[in-house]
C-alpha cells in the first residue's frame, strides 16, 4: 500500500534506530513510573473517573492542552502545513476558535450539572435509561473516531523511529504500541493520566519553541525569508503547489470549497461536544475553576498553534513535500524529519519521544472516558438499574477499555496503511462530536421545554447521518490516487468505489440535521417537561449551588 522502497530509502536516513529507541525508551519508563505511583491513590470511582476532583485550575488546564494537543496538532497539522502551507494553518485555526465555544457556552455549565460522564448532564430532566444509552453509544463513536486517529499516528511514529517498512511490520508496531497503552490506562486511572498529561503537554510546547527557535534561526529570524523559502521547494516538488496562498488544498473545486465549510464547521463546534474533554472539567472542586482550566488551556494551545505554523512551513523549506510524503506515515512525518533534519539523530529520537508522549496521553484520556460511559451510563444505570456493588462500576470500566483498545488498533492499522492525514481524520471526530452531542447539549442546557424524545431524535439522528455520510465519502473508498505515494487515501485497501457523498467532512449536512432533529422531536413529543427539574438544573447550572450534591451521591 506505501510505496515500499521509497519508505525504506526514507527510513535509512532518518537516524540510528537504537539510539531513537532508547530515547523512546526513557519516555516510557517515565510515564510508567508516574501512572504506578499515581494508581496507589485509585480507591473509588470518583478516584478513577474524576482524579478524586482536587485537581486545581491552573493543572487541569495544563492537562486539557494535554488532552487536545493531540497527534493531529503535532504530527497532522505540522504536514498539512508542510504540503499545503494557508490550507494546512486552517486546522490550528479552527481547532483554537473551538475553545471559545467551550469557555462559553458549555465549561462551567457542564462542571455545575455532571458528575462523572456527558449524559449525567443530558439525562438529568429526562428519562434516564434510553438517554444515558443514547449518549453512552455516541461517546463510544466519538471515542473511536479519535482513537483511529491516534493510534495510526503513533505507529507512523514509531514506524519511523524504528526505520520499519512493510504492512506487517507496521500492524505490529500498532499492535505493541496499543498494548501498552490500554496498560497505562488500567494502572493510572484519570489521575495518572492527568498527571501524564502535564507533563506532556509542558514537553510538548518546550519541544516546539526550541524547534521553531532553531528553524527561525537558519533563516535570521526572519519569518518572511522562511515563508520564501517554502515557497521556493514547494514550487519544485513532483507536484508544485502555492503554499502561501489559499486553495492548495480547498479551493480548486465547488466541491472541495464546501468541503472547507463544512471542515471548518466541525472545528469549531466540535470541541465543546468531544466527551473526553468534557470529561476533564469534572476533575476540578469549583467552577471558578474549571473556567480557569479553560483560559489557561486556550493561551498554552494558541501558543503552541504558532509554533506549529513555524514547524510546517519549516519542514516544507528544509525537508520538501516530496520526501515527507515518501516516508512511513506520509504527511505525519513532516515535524520528526524536520527535527532530524535541524538536530540529527538525538533531536529526532526527543521529539519522537515527546510525540509518542502526546497520543499516549491523548489515548489515555479517551479510553478513560469511553470506558467510563460504558460503565456508568449503561452496565450502572441502565443494565444495573443504579445496583451496583463495591467497585463493580470500575471493574467494568477496565475490561471495556480492552475492548475498545483492541478495536482502536484494527482501525489504527487500517488508517496507517493507507497514509490518511490525522489531523483530517481527528476532524472527522468533531463532526461527530458536534452532530451527535452538541446540540442535545446545547438543547438540555439552555431550552427548558427540550424533551427525551428530543434529546434521542438529535443523538441518534445526527449521530446515523454523520456516520453514514462517512462511510459513503470518499474518505472510506474513491479518493483519487495520491501521486507521490502511489496510494489511494481511502480506509478500503486495495481502493475501491462505493462513494456517494462528495464531502469528505459531513459536518455541513450532519450539524444542522441534528439541530434540526432536536427540535422537531421536542416539538412532535407529548411529553411535559418536569418543571421542578428544569428549574433545579437551570440554578445548578448557573450557579453551581447543589453541585456537591451530585459529586456526593
Amino acid at each position: 500500500m506505501h510505496d515500499i522502497t521509497a519508505a525504506a530509502a526514507t527510513t535509512e536516513t532518518i537516524g540510528n534506530p537504537t539510539i531513537n529507541i532508547s530515547i523512546f525508551g526513557v519516555f516510557v519508563a517515565i510515564t510508567l513510573f508516574i501512572t504506578f505511583r499515581a494508581s496507589s491513590s485509585n480507591k473509588s470511582a470518583a478516584d478513577y473517573y474524576a482524579a478524586g476532583r482536587n485537581i486545581s485550575g491552573t493543572q487541569n488546564g495544563l492537562a486539557i492542552a494535554g488532552d487536545y494537543l493531540s497527534a493531529a496538532s503535532f504530527l497532522g497539522i505540522a504536514g498539512a502545513i508542510a504540503v499545503y502551507g494557508y490550507d494546512g494553518f486552517l486546522y490550528s485555526i479552527g481547532f483554537l476558535v473551538a475553545w471559545l465555544v467551550a469557555l462559553l457556552l458549555v465549561a462551567e455549565l457542564m462542571r455545575n450539572t455532571a458528575r462523572y460522564t456527558m449524559a449525567d448532564v443530558l439525562a438529568f430532566r429526562m428519562r434516564q435509561r434510553p438517554v444515558r444509552m443514547a449518549a453512552a453509544i455516541s461517546t463510544l463513536t466519538v471515542s473511536l473516531f479519535y482513537l483511529l486517529a491516534q493510534m495510526a499516528g503513533a505507529g507512523g511514529l514509531v514506524t519511523l523511529l524504528l526505520g520499519v517498512s512493510g504492512e506487517a511490520a507496521q500492524a505490529v508496531v500498532v499492535t505493541i504500541v496499543g498494548a501498552l497503552m490500554i496498560f497505562y490506562v488500567l494502572v493510572g486511572g484519570m489521575r495518572g493520566t492527568t498527571y501524564v498529561q502535564i507533563i506532556k503537554a509542558s514537553l510538548l510546547i518546550i519541544g516546539a519553541f526550541v524547534m521553531t527557535v532553531w528553524v527561525l534561526g537558519k533563516y535570521g529570524f526572519n519569518l518572511s525569508a522562511l515563508l520564501g523559502g517554502a515557497a521556493e521547494s514547494s514550487a519544485a516538488a513532483a507536484t508544485p503547489r502555492d503554499v502561501l496562498a489559499p486553495g492548495a488544498q480547498y479551493g480548486a473545486t465547488g466541491t472541495s470549497k464546501l468541503d472547507f465549510v463544512s471542515l471548518g464547521l466541525a472545528l469549531v463546534l466540535g470541541t465543546a461536544g468531544l466527551p473526553h474533554v468534557l470529561m476533564r472539567f469534572y476533575t476540578v472542586p469549583t467552577a471558578k475553576d474549571a473556567r480557569r482550566s479553560v483560559v489557561w488551556a486556550i493561551w498554552l494551545i494558541g501558543i503552541f498553534y504558532l509554533f506549529s505554523l513555524v514547524i510546517g512551513y519549516g519542514a516544507g523549506a528544509l525537508v520538501g513535500a516530496d520526501e515527507i510524503l515518501a516516508a512511513p506515515g506520509a504527511v505525519n512525518a513532516a515535524a520528526p524529519l524536520l527535527a532530524f533534519e535541524l538536530g540529527g539523530t538525538v533531536l529526532l529520537g526527543i521529539i519522537a519521544g515527546v510525540a509518542f508522549a502526546t497520543i499516549l496521553a491523548v489515548v489515555a484520556g479517551l479510553t478513560i472516558t469511553a470506558s467510563a460511559s460504558f460503565a456508568h451510563d449503561v452496565y450502572a444505570s441502565v443494565i444495573k438499574k443504579g445496583q451496583v456493588s463495591g467497585n463493580g462500576e470500575v471493574h467494568v470500566a477496565r475490561i471495556t477499555a480492552v475492548v475498545i483498545g483492541a478495536i482502536s488498533i484494527g482501525l489504527g492499522i487500517l488508517a496507517l496503511q493507507a497514509g490518511i492525514n490525522i489531523a483530517f481524520l481527528v476532524a472527522l471526530a468533531f463532526a461527530v462530536a458536534a452532530s451527535a452531542n452538541l446540540p442535545t447539549i446545547i438543547y438540555t442546557l439552555f431550552w427548558s421545554r427540550f424533551t427525551t424524545q428530543g434529546a434521542l431524535w438529535s443523538i441518534y439522528g445526527g449521530l446515523i447521518a454523520c456516520v453514514t455520510l462517512i462511510i459513503f465519502s470518499p474518505v472510506v473508498s474513491g479518493a483519487p490516487v495520491n501521486e507521490a505515494t502511489g496510494v489511494s487515501p481511502s480506509l478500503i485497501q486495495p481502493p475501491v468505489d462505493f462513494h456517494w457523498f462528495p464531502l469528505n467532512n459531513p459536518g455541513l449536512v450532519s450539524i444542522p440535521l441534528s439541530f434540526f432533529l432536536g427540535w422537531l422531536g421536542t416539538k412532535l413529543s407529548k411529553e411535559e417537561p418536569d418543571e421542578l427539574k428544569n428549574a433545579e438544573l437551570e440554578v445548578r447550572s448557573l450557579t453551581g449551588i447543589g453541585a456537591e450534591k451530585a459529586v456526593a451521591h
